[in-house]
């Protein structure tokens, strides 16, 4: 019977997590499969993919059919790059070690390319956290001088304040001193 490879969803409602699992063409999605090959988590960021990378070339190799998303979790994992190469090693065209060396060099410029990546997003990231920081930081030095000013404005306010009462005070002393100074000579 025909086989393919496909995914067996899990997971809850909205946040889904799939089974890569070889199954007839005939079982359903969610039904029964032959075997489990590998699991794949959309909801990572990137996505995260553990295949039993021998047992998913295997079946590829043994004429199993995936499905476009299988596909192209299988090329991306280098299952059918090392198909392609044991191609070659069986029309002699070169020997196994050379296939070996071949695959193990396209692995490492992948993984090398994946890491890149990586670091180019964690640079991205920090640096637009410097760039938040340093804005937060114009702000709050804005705040705090429009605050200082402020501050200044109600010391003078209150400065001109005390000195208009010392000078009504002085004033109404003054004006009473003379009064005094009567009231004595007017007895």
């Amino acid at each position: 019977m025909a086989t393919k490879i496909r995914l067996q969803r899990n997971g809850r409602k909205g946040y889904a997590f799939y089974s890569i699992v070889v199954a007839t063409v005939k079982a359903p999605r969610d039904g029964k499969f032959i075997e489990k090959i590998g699991t794949y988590n959309p909801n990572t960021n990137p996505a995260t993919v553990d295949l039993k990378f021998d047992r998913a070339l295997d079946w590829v190799l043994k004429g199993a059919q995936p499905t476009d998303t299988v596909r192209n979790i299988l090329s991306r994992e280098g299952v059918y790059m090392k198909k392609h190469l044991l191609g070659g090693v069986a029309k002699g065209a070169f020997d196994e070690a050379t296939a070996e060396a071949r695959f193990e060099a396209w692995k490492n410029n992948k993984q090398n390319g994946l890491a890149a990546l990586k670091q180019k997003e964690e640079a991205a990231k920090k640096a637009e956290a410097t760039a938040r920081l340093e804005a937060e930081k114009k702000i709050n030095e804005e705040k705090a001088k429009a605050l200082a000013e402020k501050k200044a404005a109600e010391a003078a306010a209150k400065a001109a304040e005390e000195a208009a009462k010392a000078a009504e005070a002085a004033e109404a002393a003054a004006a009473a001193e003379p009064a005094a100074e009567e009231a004595p000579a007017a007895e």
